[in-house]
């Protein structure tokens, strides 16, 4: 009987026949043999159709944990189901450390891997520049071990589950470190205007919060290893712990004030032990070069009252530039503007093609696992590499195992 599956959020109805848990590399060789088309569903925080598939869903959550910690203490070797959570308490455990987490440390490593997905700051690239090492079980059965010395290693990264499953991945590590997580409120738009670059750059993860009913900016979230007092260019510092949305237990949040922690439990806006919200939302997110950050953000102004209308709340953030192939942050320092709407698609859907419109001539890319409606074909142009990407696909997964419509437009 079909298995009626859906994302985290609800959005998506998957059309797979079944969902397989297997429990070992053999057996996950064994349900690959089975034939059939086939994509891994990794923790489900995706809000378009990039994991669906008439086939078969695949989840790596009952593979054995594995968290190998190098003799150098470098990198560290994981299997292709962990989240970051449980990452993140057992290097904290061993004194180490991973650069940067997302706002949610709930997500699977492997996925936020295969879509690019980021946290904040000016010096820091998103999630899957740390990895230093792939193996991608491919649909033959044969296991493709890639290094950064490999000439397929930056095509392969952020590979969209389209080369095969990612059975384990090899990440940089560091050693642990402390920061204190500040917030701020009502950042006047003339700040913004005239100090937005240091204010991104003031801490070594920084966050900006608005809801797009005014011109200031209403939460700015900063995490740095430095104590801070007083004000940030006019904004003045939260009376009490702060969720971004409106509404939802500030208790959910990471701790905030100023009150040092260990990385894990600041980098994430949101702790572990807790749901951030009910899933009850949708979410986009483009990412613009850093050198036309203010003109994105007055394309989005431009259209405050509608994107207002059916938003949540909208965050804005800096990542580094990467060379990795499908990366948004791909050859350039990026701002991403992330957007968590009300969880009405008819209602939605209107306002993201008219911030397409007007983020399009500042050279927007969108975020893999976020709702968006442009062209396959304008998604290809945003991305030198794109050509040797769908070639790597080709070589790798030439009878399309690993492919699904999504994929197909997109590729083809």
């Amino acid at each position: 009987m079909r298995e009626r599956l859906t994302n985290w959020a609800g959005n998506i109805t998957f059309g797979a026949r079944r969902l397989r848990c297997p429990g070992s590399m053999d057996e996950l060789r064994a349900v690959i043999a089975e034939g059939g088309r086939l994509r891994v569903l990794g923790s489900g925080h995706s809000f378009n159709r990039l994991a669906d598939t008439d086939g078969q869903l695949v989840s790596l959550a009952g593979l054995p944990r594995m968290t190998e910690i190098a003799p150098d203490r470098r990198s560290v070797r994981i299997d292709g189901g962990v989240r970051y959570g449980e990452l993140a308490a057992h290097l904290a455990a061993e004194g180490l450390a991973v650069h940067n987490m997302a706002s949610l440390p709930h997500i699977s490593v492997a996925g936020a891997v295969a879509t690019a997905t980021h946290g904040s700051g000016v010096r820091n690239g998103n999630l899957a520049t740390a990895v230093s090492g792939l193996e991608i079980l491919r649909a033959d059965g044969s296991l493709s071990v890639l290094d950064r010395a490999h000439p397929d290693f930056a095509g392969a990264v952020v590979g969209l589950g389209a080369l095969g499953v990612v059975t384990a991945l090899t990440l940089d590590v560091v050693p642990a470190f402390e920061l204190r997580q500040y917030v701020y409120e009502n950042l006047p738009a003339a700040a913004l205007d005239e100090h937005l670059g240091e204010i991104l750059a003031a801490g070594y993860s920084v966050s900006l919060f608005t809801h797009w009913t005014g011109e200031d900016i209403d939460q700015v979230w900063l995490k740095r290893a430095e104590p801070l007092a007083g004000d940030l260019f006019g904004a003045r510092p939260a009376d009490g712990p702060r969720h971004p949305v409106p509404g939802m237990p500030a208790g959910n949040c990471t701790g905030q004030g100023g009150v040092p922690g260990p990385w894990h439990e600041r980098l994430p806006h949101f702790r572990m032990e807790f749901t951030p919200s009910s899933g009850e939302e949708l979410q986009s997110e483009w990412h613009v070069p850093r050198a036309a950050a203010r003109a994105a953000i007055e394309a989005v102004a431009g259209l405050r009252e509608r994107v207002a209308a059916v938003l949540q709340v909208c965050e804005i953030r800096t990542i580094a530039a990467d060379d990795l192939w499908l990366s948004p942050n791909h050859e350039r320092d990026s701002l991403a503007l992330h957007f968590t709407w009300i969880a009405d698609t008819d209602a939605v859907l209107p306002v993201v093609a008219d911030l397409e419109k007007a983020l399009s001539p500042h050279g927007a890319r969108p975020h893999w696992g976020k709702i968006f409606t442009t062209a396959p074909s304008e998604v290809r142009a945003a991305y030198p590499r794109f050509g040797d990407f769908a070639a790597l696909v080709g070589r790798f997964d030439p009878r399309g195992t690993f492919r699904n419509p999504w994929l197909d437009a997109l590729l083809d």
